[in-house]
């Protein structure tokens, strides 16, 4: 009855309005095309691009790697309620695609990121068509939109490698003309490097307005570009030549930045990961979430499937740490165990932590049953948590994690999230960029040992969360500075590089950073089968992983794209 009412009272107004009239209406909601060129409506389209960068629907999630750095580096286990479970995510982790250019995850990856690049370029046509004088933000704003487009365009890169070059100018009948091998692969790096040297020399060295990128920060985007491309591939995937001039840029961007940013190390290392600290001290450039304080129902909430299956959260117990990772923690006097490591002792229990000498970082990295969770000493986390422990075990993620009891944590049934934010960039990790350029180039490596041991000593101080209800610390801590020919080799090119690399898990683990950088080093291979060769013994649903060389190290090119443009895309090496 209520739809023949409605339609009723239509047929009624349609019929008491003449044609001419009608013509003439405007539709409400609708804003013609030209009403959007001028400033103020351009401010809106850059929000409007800032805001997709957030985007964190689970299976459409922009620009957050959880899965693809840290699942398919063996950092983590995919967790949930089983290998079904998102089952396309367990094909990532094992490598052992069957069709692997028709799976709908990848080309949702693929979609979501031209989606976000579509509303830079619109925004970017827009206002390059005004003036200086109707828009005095001009170049500032334009410099905000490359910089974006470079951190859009730099995640396709580490996913596929090759990827349609499109930007503002490329007309939108053109789209499905544009191949993804019209660029080499140090061409296309060479597109995001353009964009960022804009960034550099049009952003202000501060902004009024948090989350907008500063001068630093592009120079620190730029330096982590130069040194991916310092990194020269083979079209199978094989690291050939190391580019030292990128590298000397990499080592001179990182120290102005280290030097003039005004940016500094937290002394813990857990105010990276604690809602109240956000756009700290050491944060170079993070994505801007919210919890419904921006007229919405919910917000733009962060991290929603990594929660444990409890009363005070619900859902769904992704990212598990992996007993390797949780190893490699493990100290001997006081510097990493890089040989046995992975042997003996199991670093993943309450009473191992309390007798294993062990690098703090893992408590702010994963917690398992019996212990504190996200340092509030009086929640602790129980074995119900885990979700399906008979398949990923009894470890769970922290990082990227707030307590049920934060302003911050929303539930948004059946799901729920936070507004932490999500550093991109933040010191440590310029630091440990300036440190690897050093090393690579050799000469005197003694400012990457200080950089470094900056780092450790950090890590050594950031216990003091770390407890139990009565006091007593949750580990047997023991983490020292690297002193070259005591309890560590001489810092020659070869160990400090094994130093470098082994620093750069530990800092940021399960942080969707590690699978990228064995491909950049080009270990990925060696490294992911040595993984599986002993972690399909503790988790029989690795039984069948393998790391095919010179066809992993890319996602294969989704074959709905290729078949968008007619066969145009080449797919990439080994698939």
């Amino acid at each position: 009855m209520k739809t023949i009412n409605i339609l009723s009272f239509g047929i009624f107004l349609l019929l008491s309005i003449s044609c001419t009239s009608m013509l003439d209406l405007k539709p409400q909601g609708v804003i013609s095309d030209s009403d959007l060129n001028t400033p103020d409506k351009v401010e809106q389209l850059i929000n409007a691009a800032y805001s997709f960068c957030g985007q964190n629907h689970f299976n459409k999630q922009f620009g957050m790697p959880y899965e693809e750095g840290s699942v398919r580096g063996g950092e983590a286990y995919k967790g949930g309620s089983g290998t079904n479970d998102n089952g396309e995510r367990n094909l990532w982790e094992t490598f052992s695609f069957m069709q692997p250019t028709t799976t709908g995850d990848l080309d949702n990856l693929w979609w979501v990121h031209y989606v976000a690049v579509g509303r830079v370029h619109d925004a970017l046509r827009r206002a390059q068509k005004l003036t200086d004088a109707e828009y005095p933000l001009k170049a500032q704003r334009i410099a905000e939109l490359r910089f974006l487009r470079a951190h859009i365009y730099q995640y396709m890169k580490l996913c596929f490698k090759f990827f349609p070059y499109i930007d503002e100018n490329t007309a939108i009948d053109q789209y499905d003309k544009v191949s993804n091998d019209a660029l080499s692969d140090q061409e296309l790096w060479g597109k995001l490097i353009e964009d960022l040297r804009f960034a550099v020399a049009n952003l202000p060295n501060t902004q009024s307005e948090i989350g907008r990128p500063t001068k630093f920060a592009a120079k620190a985007y730029l330096a982590k570009i130069l040194l991916f491309a310092a990194y020269e591939q083979d079209e199978n995937h094989n690291v050939t030549t190391i580019n030292k001039d990128k590298l000397t840029e990499v080592a001179s961007l990182c120290k102005d930045v280290i030097d003039n940013s005004g940016r500094s190390l937290f002394p813990d290392f857990a105010q990276n990961f604690l809602w109240e600290y956000e756009n700290g001290q050491e944060s170079v450039w993070a994505i801007q979430y919210s919890a419904n304080n921006d007229n919405s129902p919910v917000g733009r909430l962060n991290a929603w499937l990594i929660y444990p299956v409890n009363s005070e959260y619900g859902c769904c117990g992704f990212l598990q740490p992996s007993t390797n990772m949780m190893n490699c923690f493990k100290t001997v006097n006081g510097v990493p165990d890089f040989d046995n490591f992975n042997t003996g002792t199991l670093l993943n229990t309450k009473a191992a932590f309390a007798s294993t000498p062990m690098d703090p970082r893992l408590m702010h990295s994963a917690c398992v049953p019996e212990m504190p969770w996200k340092y509030d000493p009086t929640f602790v986390m129980q074995n119900s948590w885990l979700r399906t422990p008979e398949v990923y075990g009894y470890s769970m993620s922290q990082k990227l994690l707030v307590l049920p009891s934060c302003p911050c944590f929303r539930k948004t049934n059946p799901f729920m999230g936070s507004s932490l934010n999500y550093d991109v960039i933040r010191l440590d990790e310029v630091m440990l960029w300036r440190a690897e350029a050093l090393i690579q180039l050799g000469g005197d490596m003694s400012d990457a040992l200080t950089l470094i041991n900056k780092i450790r000593e950090r890590a050594a101080s950031s216990t003091g969360r770390l407890k139990f209800a009565d006091g007593t610390p949750t580990g047997k801590f023991d983490v020292q500075i690297y002193k070259p020919g005591q309890n560590c080799p001489a810092w020659d090119k070869t160990f400090a590089l094994k130093a470098l690399q082994g620093e750069r898990h530990l800092e940021f683990s399960t942080e969707g950073k590690w699978f990228f950088d064995l491909v950049r080093w080009g270990i990925a291979a060696e490294t992911m089968n040595k993984y599986f060769e002993v972690e399909k013994t503790r988790r029989t649903y690795l039984k069948d992983a393998k790391f095919q060389k010179n066809r992993d190290e890319f996602f294969p090119i989704p074959q709905t794209q290729i078949s968008y443009v007619k066969g145009l895309y080449k797919q990439n090496a080994g698939w």
